[in-house]
């Protein structure tokens, strides 16, 4: 239970106005990477498996920097945190545009994958505080602007490279948003919300519940099954007769306007009944992208957006409606643990494509390209995680139908 001193429709607009710009930069740190993976892999001779592990170091990072931001949510607040991620994204941005090779590219990749963690352990309880009557929905609002954000990357990137400029110049953009939500930060007043119980170590008692170990080990399937497939969909769709960053648009556009208008869904679903809709929907969306080609691409895309685009943020607003004992560290551990598997599994998808190529190349068949064999291979693996989701979230629906939380 907590209490808050009055905060002003000005101030709390201005706040997740910063945390929207704070995303925004998050985001566009997804996109745009995965839209220069293949420079960077020419430029420097990186191999898929190499790519991987510097995919992975930014999902490293990222739950690094929540467990560590969760953890001291309480005493340092989200400004200092928000301004650590300031530091951390100029930091990495600068390290990215000098790097010379694949060491220097995995150090600045920690960098922002440590900023991007920052922003959700900042804004993801501060925004839960400042609208605690509706936390899933203002959550879902929030995280508009990570699909949004990615939208704008990959437009960027895709505009930049067509006009072959150099993916220096790409990270030079992010530079912009990032020296705006820092400047904004340091000007803002944060409210400071006074809390009667919900200590840090009443926090971690409460990670340990069976209920929040299970939603953290369907985290991370379910982030798996969103950003492993949209991490490497320039590496993956790039022989699909589709443009790949026109295929990211579509699908984090159509998951910015369905998370903006999340709310009437949550409140007819339940956020229950949306996470085992979504498990069905982004499973069909998957298969269906492995198997299509040409215009079919984005028939498949629009299905597999739909699918995950409630994905994230509805986990986050289930901890915080229903796990409320975990407090700041329980929406950081969560998201965490997501990132987390993401990181372990993006050296596994990387190798997955070389293998994938290595035996397309070795089997060809007449009139088929390697590379769209390949890619529709490890499609097929991805479809795995949220068909597993549609057990694990049938199981929770009716489990908590018989606590009767949340449910009608």
């Amino acid at each position: 239970m907590k209490v808050t001193k009055t905060i002003s429709t000005k101030d709390s607009s201005r706040i997740f106005t910063i945390c929207c710009l704070a995303l925004l930069v998050t985001s566009m740190t997804f996109a745009i990477r995965a839209g220069i993976l293949s420079q960077l892999g020419a430029e420097f001779a990186l191999s898929d498996g190499q790519l991987g592990w510097i995919n992975a170091m930014a999902f490293m990072g990222f739950p690094v920097s929540m467990m560590i931001g969760g953890a001291l949510y309480n005493s340092l607040g989200a400004k200092k945190l928000l301004l650590i991620a300031f530091v951390f994204h100029i930091a990495g941005l600068l390290l990215t545009i000098s790097a010379e090779g694949f060491w220097s590219l995995l150090i600045s990749t920690f960098f922002i994958g440590f900023a991007n963690g920052a922003v959700e352990a900042g804004c993801n309880p501060l925004i839960a505080e400042t609208y605690p009557d509706k936390k899933t929905t203002m959550l879902n609002k929030f995280h508009v602007w990570f699909p949004g954000g990615i939208v704008v990357g990959a437009l960027i990137s895709k505009a930049m490279t067509d006009a072959n400029l150099g993916w220096q110049l790409q990270i030079v953009v992010m530079l912009i948003p990032a020296v705006i939500y820092g400047l904004m930060t340091l000007k803002q007043r944060f409210q400071e919300f006074e809390r009667i119980k919900g200590s840090t170590s009443g926090n971690v008692k409460a990670l340990f519940s069976p209920l929040f170990i299970f939603i953290a080990f369907c985290m991370t399937l379910t982030t798996t099954a969103e950003l492993g497939t949209q991490q490497w969909i320039e590496r993956i769709m790039g022989a699909s007769g589709a443009s790949p960053m026109l295929i990211m648009a579509l699908i984090t556009g159509l998951m910015a306007v369905g998370r903006y208008f999340a709310g009437p869904v949550i409140h007819r679903l339940n956020p229950v009944g949306v996470l085992l809709f979504s498990a069905i929907v982004s499973t069909a969306g998957i298969y269906s992208m492995s198997i299509a080609t040409g215009p079919m691409v984005y028939i498949a895309a629009i299905l597999f957006a739909v699918g995950v685009m409630y994905f994230w943020p509805t986990m986050v607003g289930f901890v915080a409606e229903n796990i409320p004992e975990s407090g700041a560290l329980g929406m950081s551990m969560i998201g965490g643990a997501g990132m987390f598997a993401l990181s372990l599994w993006n050296p596994v998808i990387g190798s997955w494509i070389d293998s994938a190529r290595e035996k397309a190349n070795a089997s060809i068949a007449t009139g088929v390209e390697p590379e769209l064999l390949a890619g529709q291979s490890v499609l097929a693996n991805l479809t795995f995680f949220p068909a597993i989701l549609i057990v694990a979230f049938s199981f929770l629906y009716f489990y908590m139908k018989r606590k009767n939380t949340h449910l009608k």
